[in-house]
């Protein structure tokens, strides 16, 4: 009957909806009850599912205005603080993947047919790739792993009853296991429900591993707001199964306060509103981003987004290509998460704008691509996208064929995707590279090799893609018209007159900056 316990802790709280002067209590209520939550620890077998009442209630006290009346979709309403969304971003960790270590048991399915089955790929390789994302997880290691086939993955077990049998007896065999991480984009939460009963420990999929990931490496606000809208899908999953298991001990479907709602019912409508909020929040940084790349634009830096699956070396290459110094390159999976702008500049000393992006992912889930598409938007308002593989990656073929699918989920214009510069990196890893792609470039940003025709090969599509003028100006040098074209555009030539006191200078110059030229220095 515990769970049927918690319901008396929130009877406040829910009565709150249609009571308002009980507000206050309500939120006291709350506070108690989120203080009296311990951080989770390791999880032991069996242990009893507990209620995801601490993340939602939550959402309650923050959602509710002084007089008990949830707060609507005004200007003030929908702005949040620094230390709200920090608040909600380390009250609302999914319980069970945070805040402990885990040693892990994977499960790699291998489909052997029909419409899931990965043709560019193998189950080996896959299994690498969810052994390295789990091993990105400090305190997480894996025990043991297993690849096993199956015909039936849209199945509740997803392997076959013999299949299932086999791996749930090797599961209990290994000592020490506390979670087990089925390599799939998302389970049910009927699945979940069930491997969980089964193994006696905690089941992650794809998406909660990633997303994990991901919080431990978040530290912007807009990154941190990303993150909890993509973890709500969770919470609502884990509602369910949770809801379900308190419907099997009569607590479930009772309602609660005179509400006329059930317990269920108010949970759903708490993460709905938590959700809104969310999304009206990253809106408004959305806009807020629209105004620094029209700010961009004016100052009429090109604008080159570096773009790859994760861990293919775009930050190594960016610090190389612009010679920053604050970039600290980490070898290791989504380092990065926010988009970072890093000025450099080309043969003729044209000054770029480098825009370092999130990692793309092989079975990344749109909910997450979607939680992210304020960022990825970036990449739509390039002139210039660089595709960046690591080309020592046995996955090199499958990883280029995930990036361009996620360009093409995402929208982005033709003129930017058939102009897309693609640069094979980490060749020094390989013995003797020879690429087979005539078009590709071949560098090792590590060791700075091929950067100068990588740079001239970016400086002509640049001109190509933003109309600039390759122009031959004639100057006085009395005037202060060098000077400004210094400034304004990138000279790359000036042959000096010293009978007239003039020259010629070669210039590659914006249609704006040109027309402030003729406006201030011809004809006069």
């Amino acid at each position: 009957m515990k769970p049927l316990s918690r319901i008396h802790a929130w009877l406040p709280l829910l009565q709150a909806r249609s009571c308002p002067g009980a507000a206050a209590a309500a939120a006291a209520a709350c506070s108690l009850h989120h203080a009296g939550v311990s951080t989770c620890g390791p999880l032991r077998r069996r242990a009893a599912p507990t209620l995801q009442s601490r993340a939602v209630t939550l959402s309650a006290c923050r959602l509710k205005r002084a007089d008990g009346r949830h707060t609507g979709s005004t200007e003030e309403g929908d702005f949040m603080e620094d230390s709200e969304v920090e608040e909600l971003f380390q009250q609302q960790a999914p319980e069970g993947i945070a805040g402990g270590q885990h040693r892990v048991f994977v499960v790699q399915p291998d489909v052997k047919w029909g419409s899931r089955k990965q043709h560019l790929t193998t189950a080996e390789l896959m299994m690498a790739e969810a052994v390295g994302l789990v091993n990105t997880l400090d305190s997480w290691r894996v025990v043991d792993k297993i690849v096993l086939s199956t015909k039936t993955p849209e199945k509740k077990r997803i392997f076959g009853k013999g299949n299932f049998q086999a791996l749930t007896e090797k599961i209990r065999r290994t000592a020490g296991i506390t979670a087990v991480f089925v390599n799939v984009e998302r389970l049910s939460p009927l699945s979940e429900r069930e491997f969980e009963e089964a193994w006696g420990v905690k089941v992650f999929d794809r998406y909660s591993v990633v997303l994990h990931i991901f919080r431990c490496n978040a530290r912007t606000k807009e990154a941190k707001l990303q993150i909890s809208l993509a973890e709500i899908p969770l919470l609502r999953s884990r509602l369910k199964n949770e809801m379900a298991n308190m419907d099997q001990q009569g607590g479930g479907s009772r309602y609660i306060g005179g509400s006329g709602e059930t317990l269920l019912e108010v949970q759903q409508r708490l993460l709905k509103e938590r959700e809104m909020k969310i999304r009206s929040a990253l809106e408004k940084l959305r806009k807020k981003r629209h105004l620094l790349r029209s700010q961009r634009k004016r100052s009429e830096f090109p604008i080159v987004s570096v773009l790859g699956y994760t861990n293919c070396g775009k930050t190594t290459l960016i610090k190389a290509l612009t010679g920053d110094v604050g970039l600290q390159p980490r070898n290791q999976l989504f380092a990065t998460l926010d988009v970072t702008v890093h000025a450099g500049q080309l043969p003729s000393r044209m000054t770029v704008l480098y825009v370092d992006t999130i990692g793309f992912l092989s079975q990344l889930p749109h909910q997450l691509i979607d939680s992210f598409s304020a960022t990825l938007e970036d990449i739509k308002h390039s002139d210039l996208l660089v595709h960046v593989r690591d080309i020592s990656h046995p996955e090199t073929v499958n990883q280029k064929a995930n990036v361009l699918n996620v360009l093409k989920n995402l929208e982005i214009p033709d003129r930017l995707t058939s102009s897309m510069i693609e640069v094979h990196n980490k060749t020094d890893l390989v013995d003797n590279y020879q690429s087979a792609e005539p078009d590709a470039l071949p560098i090792s940003a590590l060791e700075e090799r091929g950067l100068d025709e990588l740079r001239q090969v970016v400086e002509d599509e640049i001109v190509n893609s933003t109309g600039k003028h390759i122009l031959d100006l004639r100057v006085n040098l009395s005037t202060p018209q060098l000077s400004w074209l210094y400034k304004e555009a990138a000279v790359q030539d000036v042959q000096v007159n010293a009978d007239d006191g003039s020259a010629v200078v070669k210039v590659i110059i914006g249609t704006a900056a040109y027309g402030r030229y003729r406006k201030l220095f011809v004809g006069r």
